[in-house]
């Protein structure tokens, strides 16, 4: 098309109303981009802020968590020993006429390589793993002698759990040794609670009627209403 003028060709933007409009896009790096951005931003430190404050909300109830989930494996783990001890009395006392002490075993290897079985070969009676406790750094039980301080302190325990009733083993080669190895003593006007007057058996080291971990923390778990760790005995007896 001609100009007016005829100078030459004019162009022109029509639009749908009587006069052209102009229209102007932003350019790259303009103030409006750059308040977008900023928006953006303060609304991811926001969210961030607020997923933070959620984290650490649940920080204690995972914890609880993962230690009620220890307990569990230590209690399992622990009456996988205590029916390991009940099988070996019962073999030592069937076999080679093995009673009370003298029929105990004196170390977690002597579970760990089982008893006399068919023939040459030996019955296994318990996992390496159970051997194992979850609950204390070193992951080494502590063994429990017959009559001792936990021993009793457990009994004690049991039976206020059990309303002053003794439950009793189902073992009938064990039920005649109750009396001697656990003995119901009552408690002294110093009695402490269980597990905490156990400095003689940290490193006992002999015939043994059952475990206990060496961690004295106090438990999410109560066993038998037991709520430390060191008080809690794994013993054939009172099963």
């Amino acid at each position: 098309m001609m100009s007016p003028n005829g100078s030459g060709p004019h162009h022109k933007i029509w639009s749908s109303s009587a006069s052209a409009r102009v229209v102007s896009f932003p350019r790259r790096g303009s103030p409006h981009r750059a308040d977008e951005r900023g928006y953006t931003l303060v609304a991811l430190l926001a969210v961030m802020t607020v997923m933070a404050i959620v984290a650490l909300a649940a920080a204690p109830s995972i914890r609880q968590q993962a230690q009620r989930e220890r307990e569990q494996e230590a209690i399992f783990r622990g009456e996988q020993i205590a029916e390991a001890i009940r099988v070996y009395y019962s073999n030592q006392e069937s076999r080679l006429g093995r009673r009370g002490i003298a029929g105990l075993p004196t170390s977690m290897d002597q579970l760990l390589e089982g008893v006399p079985g068919v023939g040459t070969k030996k019955l296994q009676v318990l996992r390496a793993s159970a051997a194992r406790d979850p609950l204390s750094d070193t992951g080494e039980w502590k063994l429990v002698a017959p009559a001792s301080r936990e021993i009793m302190d457990f009994t004690r325990e049991v039976m206020l759990y059990s309303e002053n009733i003794r439950p009793t083993t189902r073992d009938p080669q064990l039920q005649a040794q109750e009396q001697f190895m656990a003995p119901i003593v009552l408690p002294s006007n110093g009695g402490g609670s269980p597990g905490s007057s156990s400095a003689t058996a940290a490193d006992y080291s002999g015939p043994f009627i059952g475990t206990a971990s060496h961690s004295g923390n106090n438990s999410v778990i109560y066993y038998y209403g037991i709520a430390r760790h060191d008080g809690w005995v794994f013993t054939p007896f009172f099963r």
